[in-house]
């Protein structure tokens, strides 16, 4: 029988490849707890009958307010084998954000997990009218709010009472209808209801199934957020699908301690996890002096050439062969082993990725896959594989996808994993979804003679400065951003004469240079504000200026005493910048480098 929904998904995982640890997650004593496929099934089937004895019918909403945990997966799987639309929500919404959505989506219920999430709920409760019932994971003692146990209880007790026929644990779905929405994270604007249906979902875990040895693999980590449609995706279906194990990590600060733990084989990330581990990677280098140091950057020189070779299917000379042995025993398995010592694959999604990153990891041995696609596209239209990749590509389109570039440089895709469109904005879907199905991504890139997509920049994102010239603010940022000392970097100039930057150093770091170099500054602020450390960083501006055209070079820098956050609104919950909220709080650091414009430098 053909998988044509999500539900289908699941139902041929715990029938074709049941395990034991189907999931996994701490307990209250910090041990790892399996769910096996049999148990996950005997819940969600308990799930869909107590929603259904709630009132839940086909087609209705049902909001999932919570961190990653084993609860958080059984339940988005339970309502959709109800036949009701799952509305993720990002727990670290404040409860006006997390009303604005409820309110726009209308859900019959909510599930939440912590006592903060109940209490968020409480405060906005009053303003949604929609929302009849209130489930919490864990207990609280606020009021009119149903135990995540006692639904299972009332709904196995249905279950005992009517047990459903082999191959019925689902209410029956059109593969063509919502299963899910998703609201953007909101980078330019108010967020979106992005409906996605069971085809959309279901092709893109398909078309992902065919590239990579999931199937052969054992387990993964799961810690981008469930919310995340990356980690819902792929993190969460398609490890389901595939037989794969997953385990939750307990927190994002436990992911370094878990990994050691877990010994996963697959692990799904955005770039900043990549570029936090290859940062401390040249950190320890650095610190540990010579010849830890020359070795070590010898070692990354090695792992670049081989990689690109690899890549490009060049022949691997004997004595780079032999270099790269060296370097294994040396560094590489040193690196592998804090990642437990067993990955295969890691899979980078929803931001660039440098190609120096990428390119010292593969030739590590730790193969990552960049990959490129939207909420709307459920997420993937591109992505490199294990066999085929070009770095500082995103890869070929998947599967039944199509790419074509506008005359204005935008990528446009077509394909079976497009969002049906905007929950209750048919005017902002007619905007970037036509009626032929191509998808306006509102990203600017190429595609090369072999099929391979480059993303140059967010179309809105461009910088136009006051002589006409429009730069991609991104490609900067993603130089400036491998160098150890910084943390975070927002590069400004539209409409001004020149670039420049807002950078948050990496205060670890900058602390140590500063402890090494005697200079007396204890607080964030006090570092920022010495000039030795102002030189500092106008020397590694005047080094990264050395790889960029005259235009595109940042002619000034202001340090930042503090990083962006999402809680300040700059950044959001998938941890993009948000440009405009950022401009808007530094503007006056922003005037400050800019106090008489100066011609442009011309390339």
């Amino acid at each position: 029988m053909p998988v044509q929904t999500v539900p289908d998904l699941f139902l041929t995982a715990v029938h074709d490849k049941p395990r034991a640890d189907c999931f996994s997650s701490r307990d209250a004593q910090g041990r790892w707890q399996p769910v096996s496929s049999a148990e996950a099934l005997r819940r969600v089937r308990a799930l869909r009958r107590g929603l259904e004895s709630l009132g839940v019918k086909p087609g209705d909403r049902v909001a999932l307010l919570a961190e990653n945990r084993v609860e958080w997966a059984l339940t988005d799987l339970g309502i959709q084998c109800a036949g009701a639309i799952s509305v993720p929500i990002y727990p670290t919404l404040l409860p006006d954000a997390i009303a604005q959505i409820l309110a726009d989506c209308g859900p019959v219920a909510v599930f939440l997990s912590t006592g903060d999430q109940a209490a968020k709920i409480h405060q906005i409760r009053g303003s949604l009218p929609s929302v009849r019932d209130v489930i919490a994971f864990d207990r609280t003692e606020l009021p009119d709010i149903l135990s995540f146990g006692r639904l299972l209880e009332i709904g196995q007790n249905l279950v005992d009472q009517d047990p459903p026929a082999p191959r019925d644990d689902c209410a029956a779905a059109d593969p063509e209808a919502p299963c899910s929405i998703i609201y953007t994270s909101g980078t330019t604007g108010t967020p979106k209801g992005v409906v996605l249906s069971h085809r959309n979902f279901v092709s893109n875990v398909l078309a992902i199934q065919d590239q990579f040895p999931f199937a052969r693999l054992d387990r993964c980590l799961s810690f981008l957020p469930l919310s995340h449609v990356l980690e819902r995706m792929a993190g969460l279906y398609t490890m389901v699908y595939a037989g794969v194990g997953i385990a939750y990590a307990e927190r994002m600060d436990t992911v370094p301690r878990d990994i050691l733990e877990v010994k996963p084989e697959i692990l799904i990330s955005v770039p900043r996890l990549y570029e936090k581990i290859y940062a401390k990677a040249v950190g320890t280098a650095m610190g540990a002096g010579w010849p830890k140091r020359d070795i070590f950057f010898w070692s990354r020189r090695v792992a670049m050439d081989w990689a690109r070779r690899k890549a490009d299917g060049t022949p691997l000379p004997t004595g780079l062969r032999l270099q790269h042995g060296l370097a294994d025993r040396l560094v590489y398995r040193k690196l592998r082993a804090r990642l437990g010592g067993k990955i295969e694959v890691m899979v980078s999604g929803g931001a660039p990725l440098s190609p120096k990153i990428n390119l010292f990891f593969n030739g590590a041995g730790l193969d990552i896959c960049e990959g490129y696609g939207l909420t709307e596209t459920s997420p993937v239209l591109t992505c490199n594989t294990p066999a085929v990749k070009r770095y500082g590509s995103v890869g070929r389109p998947v599967v039944d996808t199509e790419i074509r570039i506008a005359p204005d440089g935008e990528i446009l895709a077509r394909g079976p994993q497009v969002m049906i469109g905007y929950w209750n904005k048919p005017e902002a879907t007619a905007e970037v979804l036509a009626p032929d199905g191509w998808f306006a991504t509102g990203d600017i890139g190429k595609v090369d003679e072999d099929g391979f997509v480059f993303i140059t920049d967010r179309k809105k994102d461009v910088i136009v400065t006051a002589g006409g010239k429009n730069i991609a603010p991104q490609p900067i940022e993603n130089r400036f951003q491998t160098n150890k000392y910084v943390s975070q970097v927002v590069v400004v100039g539209d409409s001004r004469q020149y670039l420049s930057a807002l950078v948050v150093p990496d205060f670890a770091t900058v602390g140590g240079y500063a402890a090494a170099q005697g200079l007396n500054a204890a607080t964030p602020a006090e570092l920022v504000a010495h000039p030795a450390v102002q030189e500092l960083f106008q020397q590694q501006l005047d080094e990264l200026n050395t790889e960029l055209p005259g235009f595109s070079q940042i002619k000034k820098c202001s340090l930042l005493e503090q990083e962006f956050t999402q809680e300040a609104g700059e950044l959001t919950p998938t941890m993009k910048v948000k440009r405009f909220a950022i401009a808007r709080k530094y503007r006056d650091v922003i005037a400050a480098m800019y106090p008489v414009e100066a011609p442009e430098d011309e390339d």
